[in-house]
């Protein structure tokens, strides 16, 4: 049987039941006959207003991922997304492909995923010439580390990074544009190829494509990395406009 709104591939998506970002992004990217089926991954206490909670809160997501990935294979998707970023980088690229292989393994092998770590780095081999790169995230000092060191593993060079260090999860949603086009130009340099934002609660799909113009060089977000990554690998290829060079080009 085929579903009438799904009828190109239907999309199994987990993200923190704290997220209020990555559901509305993903829908915002959607093309005719993809659908988004969002599994909630249970966060019990929002707060992170230390290294050690930060850690706690993420560490807890990571664990309560495999239920949610049980809970939305009911809706028979036929590929996963992972719409929780900060996990998917710890323990560099052999954490993340472990981290990775969890996922499918969960869906009882029956389906792919997309996580935001690997989608990163296709996209700036998308992009090519990318060398030297700048990241920011709502994250704290340790979990930037473990980005800078998932990077690294892949062969790019971490020029400089920016942690907001956001108290809440909920802060994360609540960051304004103004501070975000303010760290962009902080990061930003001659000797900087990119600049690349992590954090799936950070709202940064439409200012990532804006900045990529006045910045004159890849911008990318990790909600529209993943997304693009998603319908790449089931060989989708329409272009969607008003989100950047990512899915308007490759």
């Amino acid at each position: 049987m085929t579903d009438v709104l799904g009828y190109r591939k239907k999309f199994g998506v987990m993200g923190p039941s704290t997220n209020t970002i990555v559901q509305p992004d993903f829908d915002d990217l959607r093309v005719a006959g993809v659908t988004n089926h969002y599994s909630r991954i249970l966060v019990s206490n929002a707060t992170m207003d230390s290294d050690a909670e930060f850690m706690r809160l993420t560490y807890e997501i990571g664990d309560n991922t495999w239920d949610a990935v049980r809970s939305v294979m009911t809706a028979d998707p036929q590929y996963l997304v992972m719409g929780m970023s900060a996990v998917t980088f710890y323990g560099g690229q052999k954490g993340s492909a472990e981290f990775l292989r969890k996922v499918e393994e969960s869906s009882g092998n029956k389906v792919k995923a997309s996580i935001g770590s690997q989608s990163c780095v296709a996209a700036m081999k998308a992009y090519g010439g990318i060398k030297r790169i700048a990241f920011l995230s709502p994250y704290w000092p340790t979990a930037n580390k473990e980005v800078k060191n998932f990077f690294q593993d892949n062969d790019f060079e971490v020029v400089r990074d920016t942690y907001l260090q956001c108290p809440t999860a909920f802060a994360i949603a609540a960051v304004p544009e103004s501070r975000l086009v303010d760290t962009l130009k902080q990061l930003d340099g001659p000797e900087i190829d990119a600049i690349v934002q992590v954090g799936t609660n950070l709202s940064m799909i439409r200012l990532a494509a804006f900045a990529e113009k006045w910045l004159k060089k890849p911008v990318i977000a990790i909600n529209t990395a993943t997304y693009w990554h998603a319908l790449r690998a089931n060989g989708i290829q329409d272009k969607v406009y008003g989100f950047g060079r990512l899915l308007e080009e490759f």
